[in-house]
């Protein structure tokens, strides 16, 4: 997830961080990325624009991380479709029912408690998904810090990926840098960027993906579905969905379920 940095002086900050920062400087940009690559990352519908290589693999619009794996797949991708912006997944789920375990690695007070929220909102739905923090033993997702300040205007909050096997994506990265959530992290922003990341580590792709803009400003993009069907969710809205827990751009504050999130959740879970 993403936030224009533009914005950022509006959030709120309270609590209390210490982290372990991670090296960022293992990225490459676009410009050393192959073409096949890059048709690649196309072709299962996601943006080329801003493509960065990562030692997980590649990150895309802004938080989603594209393994090896994945990119050389051959999956027939499906899309859950809500309304004009759309709720979207890949057909890379979780196999349910499944508790999924979430240790939270070298991370302060704040993120440990946003996470005991993300954690509450998921289980509160009654999904056949259950959420539980543990703090040792083997996690089925990791979440670490890495520090990373604004580029292009805007400020990467979080990332993470899609499921494998059945089994969800196994780590969540939380920017650290103070110019992120500030040098006192309110919980409700941090649980809020967590439960986005938890989204796309049990296959949900951003609402707003055919018109970024939408939560993120700047022009319109439509990167079209490519080679990736469309199954429409029936009882939502013909309208735009406003603060969808899933939009590309953070808002800056607390944002949770909307009621068509919780359709979304509960058709796939």
């Amino acid at each position: 997830m993403r936030k224009h940095f533009l914005f950022f002086a509006l959030a709120a900050c309270v609590g209390t961080l210490s982290c372990k920062k991670q090296d960022v400087s293992t990225t490459a940009p676009a410009s050393e990325i192959s073409s096949v690559t890059l048709g690649k990352i196309k072709s299962l519908g996601f943006s080329t624009s801003g493509v960065v290589k990562t030692d997980a693999g590649y990150l895309v619009e802004g938080d989603i991380t594209l393994t090896d794996e994945l990119l050389n797949s051959n999956n027939n991708q499906q899309l859950l479709r809500i309304a004009e912006t759309e709720q979207y997944r890949t057909t890379n789920l979780v196999s349910a029912p499944r508790t999924i375990k979430i240790k939270v690695s070298n991370l302060g007070t704040a993120y440990v408690s946003g996470t005991d929220l993300a954690i509450s909102r998921y289980n509160a739905l009654g999904l056949t998904l259950t959420f539980t923090r543990i703090t040792s033993g083997t996690a089925d997702i990791t979440i670490k810090g890495f520090n990373q300040g604004p580029s292009g205007g805007y400020i990467t909050l979080g990332s993470s990926g899609f499921p494998s096997g059945g089994k969800p994506y196994g780590t969540i990265q939380m920017n650290t840098n103070s110019q992120a959530y500030g040098s006192n992290p309110d919980v409700n922003y941090v649980g809020s960027v967590i439960q986005h990341e938890l989204g796309h580590c049990i296959g949900f792709r951003h609402t707003d993906y055919m018109n970024r803009s939408y939560s993120c400003g700047g022009a319109a993009t439509n990167e079209g579905a490519s080679n990736i069907g469309a199954i429409l969710i029936p009882g939502t809205p013909s309208g735009p969905d406003a603060n969808s827990w899933m939009l590309a751009c953070s808002n800056g504050g607390n944002r949770t379920f909307n009621a068509n999130d919780k359709v979304a959740l509960q058709y796939l879970y």
